[in-house]
């Protein structure tokens, strides 16, 4: 279960032939994201478990398990600033019950990630989506 925005990135990376092409539009991706806020990084916003510095900020609207799911974030390391783009297509906009229901390591699959990410980038990226599902879960009890 994928939001329309993902899977539009999942179609272009179909027309994208080798990995370096995918490797730059998941770059230019996390460029055209907004600027975190420099105040919101702070302990309490950042993800552990990232080789990068990694900044995950939720916002969400209304209340139970039909509210719905937005974050912003940040990242020191371009490659990594992308996952974040990418993390935000496929869980933005999901009610925080959807998103416990997303299985993040499939959709990333589908883009090729998995193979070609380092461990400690694959590392990050886990812990970014558990810090997600974590406040997902948080705002849906």
């Amino acid at each position: 279960m994928a939001s329309p925005a993902f899977e539009e990135i999942a179609e272009t990376f179909d027309f994208l032939d080798d990995w370096e092409d995918r490797y730059r539009h998941v770059i230019e991706l996390g460029k055209a994201l907004p600027a975190l806020d420099d105040a919101l990084k702070v302990p309490a916003t950042k993800v552990e478990g990232c080789a990068s510095q990694v900044w995950l900020m939720p916002r969400i609207s209304g209340t139970g398990p039909g509210a719905v799911f937005d974050f912003e974030g940040a990242s020191d390391a371009m490659i990594v600033q992308g996952l974040i783009a990418l993390l935000h297509a496929l869980y933005a906009g999901l009610t925080v019950a959807e998103v416990g229901a997303v299985d993040a390591k499939a959709e990333m699959g589908r883009l090729g990630l998995n193979e070609h990410l380092s461990s400690q980038r694959s590392n990050g990226l886990a812990a970014m989506v558990e810090r997600i599902r974590k406040l997902a879960a948080e705002a849906a009890a």
